[in-house]
């Protein structure tokens, strides 16, 4: 039986998905709300579990979903979604709250540690010798549960036959929020800020007891300060490749199945996995945001779940579905779209390529000349590009998420301020698939620099649509573990890769590569304004073309998109978000807001009340980036009955020529009354970022 879902403040489907909930499985389905798996070092992990009823008479195989995000409460209504469905299709699926978060004991003390690993270790095999597990075991996650699948697949534990990784990444420097080519991202602040939040929440006392209160404050003195660790870290150091796969893809042995989006912010990763992982691979990226495909915008969605199911009867039932006699890499082909901030689908159709690299695309080579984007290499001719500061407030965010208009915008205005090399309008069609790569000459009048590549889709009346981007710090043009500064005055040959993507330009569309030095407040400005001079001539962009091919039109169609029936929950405050970028005339400072109000809800199984609210500002002079400021804002609740608490996080960046500076405020109540506060002043010295 299936019914339609719209989407609510405390659902996790966004209203414009086509969704169906069906309450009709194959097998019935039971669920234990929290059972405790207990650590050989005495640590016990909560667990959300969902089996078939019979599953102790009739084993099966199960799927572990390990994450720091709160089963009891934040993730709680998605979980059941997908693992409800799972279950009545013949698997157990354990849901469990790492190690220092939501109701498990312990600190949790940084990101894919290795604690977190070891730990993991211990869950599959506890898992594996449960009565009513068959000794295989799968792992499913987005994000964080997709870092983690990665990373504990390359520790081999002896039940782990397949994993299922989504919007993660296997280069923990190069493709996550931190850094982009060795640029400073924003997100490194507001994604560390968001999690230092989160780690403020309290335990349940109805699972915990009365050790809750005790649980709470200790987590609350020894949270740690993420975006000062993180930032600690400005080359691709041991730091960072802990827990990047792509320094041994030999080490994962199982099935992996590595599925994304294209405005998510995880994109490069599939096509490496597909070229270097040894064994059973697949790869599926969508037109979608950070979201699982069943949910995601932009749409379509697809049946996801019944595509996992026939992943997970692949490898851990041992049942031939025919998913590995399917292409390695299915993706959506893009259409031309106009820009916009939002858009609830992306016309296009499903694509196949057999392997990875594929064997049937070719590089269509464009060169910079002085008339523009050319099929042939033109005279030498320097071009100075030297950006406002602010350029880049249409650019979107970094992880598209598809709830709020967070793509990005026209890019004219910006295209404007850039040094643009436009096509002649184009006679046929063309289709891309993959990372396009700028090969340029620059040189620059700064040690610090950074160039900023976009590729737009211009459209006939000039409505400009940002199909690609790439940035590269120059100074590691050759290296992101061992950059070095540029000689002012010096010529360098460098290549900046830009983003994976699929997109179609039509005939009678312009072809534009346009060139920034800066872009806030995605990235954080140079500790000087640098001016590159380009050689046009000397450069060229490279597109990777794929021919359209007669084979895409067989390609099995994904089924409709389906998953559990959600438990109701009552909204008590609606939620809202806003957009604005304000200029102040009088001091050229721009200011860009995001807010967003999560709104109230009440969880209907656990009567658990949760609200959230964040908000960042970005400030930047547009001809100083020593004026760039950074605050991050956020205020959490959760409660049920007498049990209230609540916390309010505060984080600031700014900079100087030779050190990055962070403050941070924490506060935690217990209803009205304040039961911590902690304060941060840090400094981290610049090294060549």
């Amino acid at each position: 039986m299936a019914q339609a879902l719209s989407g609510g403040s405390s659902s996790p489907i966004d209203a414009s998905a086509e969704v169906r909930a069906v309450d009709q499985f194959p097998r019935a389905v039971r669920e234990i709300e929290n059972l405790w798996i207990q650590l050989a070092d005495g640590c016990r992990l909560a667990a959300r579990v969902w089996l078939p009823e019979d599953a102790d008479r009739d084993p099966v195989p199960a799927i572990l979903e390990y994450l720091p995000y709160r089963k009891r409460d934040f993730t709680a209504a998605r979980d059941e979604l997908s693992h409800t469905y799972f279950a009545g299709h013949g698997y157990a699926c354990v849901r469990v709250d790492l190690r220092g978060s939501g109701d498990s004991d312990g600190l949790l003390w940084g990101e894919y540690l290795k604690q977190e690993q070891d730990d993991a270790l211990e869950i599959i095999d506890w898992i594996a010798r449960q009565r009513w597990c068959t000794g295989s075991v799968g792992m499913i996650g987005i994000s964080w549960g997709g870092f983690n699948g990665l990373q504990v697949a390359a520790r081999r534990p002896p039940a782990l036959k397949a994993i299922i990784t989504l919007c993660s990444t296997d280069d923990r420097y190069a493709d996550d929020v931190h850094f982009i080519g060795g640029a400073l991202l924003q997100n490194n602040l507001t994604w560390g800020s968001a999690m230092l939040a989160y780690m403020t929440r309290s335990p349940d006392p109805a699972l915990v007891g009365e050790r809750w209160r005790e649980m709470w404050l200790e987590r609350l003195r020894n949270v740690p300060l993420f975006p000062v660790e993180w930032l600690a870290h400005q080359r691709r150091d041991d730091f960072w490749k802990h827990g990047s796969v792509c320094e041994d893809f030999s080490a994962i042995t199982c099935a992996v199945y590595a599925v994304g989006g294209w405005t998510d912010g995880y994109p490069n990763p599939i096509p490496r996995m597909l070229a270097g992982l040894p064994g059973p691979r697949k790869g599926l990226i969508g037109p979608w945001g950070h979201r699982l495909p069943h949910f995601a915008t932009p749409g379509p969605q697809i049946g996801f779940l019944q595509e996992a199911i026939r992943w997970w009867d692949q490898w851990l039932k041992g049942e031939e579905t025919g998913i590995t006699e399917e292409p390695m890499l299915r993706a959506w082909m893009q259409e031309s779209v106009r820009p916009a901030s939002w858009y609830a689908s992306r016309p296009g159709r499903w694509v196949g390529e057999a392997v990875w690299p594929s064997a049937t695309s070719r590089k269509r080579t464009l060169y910079l000349t002085a008339g523009g984007l050319s099929a042939s290499r033109g005279d030498e001719t320097p071009f100075i590009v030297n950006s406002p500061e602010s350029l880049g407030q249409l650019a979107g965010t970094w992880s598209v998420h598809g709830v709020t208009p967070d793509e990005p915008f026209d890019q004219r205005e910006e295209d404007g301020k850039s040094l643009v090399f436009d096509s002649e309008p184009l006679m046929e069609h063309i289709e891309i698939l993959g990372g396009p790569t700028l090969d340029v000459e620059i040189e620059s009048d700064k040690p610090v620099a950074k160039l900023v590549v976009r590729l737009c889709d211009v459209y006939p009346d000039g409505a400009s649509t940002r199909v690609s981007y790439g940035i590269l710090n120059l100074t590691h043009r050759d290296s992101h573990e061992f950059p070095s500064a540029l000689q002012p005055g010096r010529r360098y040959r460098v290549a900046v890769r830009l983003k994976e993507t699929a997109y179609a330009f039509p005939p009678g569309h312009r072809i534009r590569v346009a060139l920034s030095t800066t872009y806030w407040p995605m990235t954080w400005p140079t500790p000087e304004r640098a001016a590159i001079t380009v050689f046009a001539g000397a450069s060229s962009l490279a597109l990777p073309e794929r021919p359209k091919g007669t084979h895409d039109s067989d390609l099995r169609p994904f089924p409709p998109a389906e998953c559990g029936v959600p438990r109701p929950s009552t909204t008590l405050r609606p939620g809202r978000f806003e957009r604005t970028c304000t200029r102040d005339m009088s001091s050229g400072v721009i200011k860009a807001v995001m807010f967003d109000d999560y709104g109230s809800s009440r969880l209907g199984a656990s009567g658990i009340e949760i609200a959230s609210t964040r908000r960042h500002e970005f400030w930047i002079d547009e001809e100083n980036p020593l004026s760039a400021r950074a605050e991050v804002r956020w205020e959490i609740e959760i409660g049920r009955g007498s049990w209230r608490t609540r916390s309010v996080v505060r984080v600031v960046q700014t900079a100087t020529r030779d050190a990055f500076r962070i403050h941070a405020e924490m506060d935690a109540f217990e209803s009205d009354s304040r039961v911590m506060s902690r304060n941060w002043d840090c400094t981290v010295p610049r090294d060549l970022v």
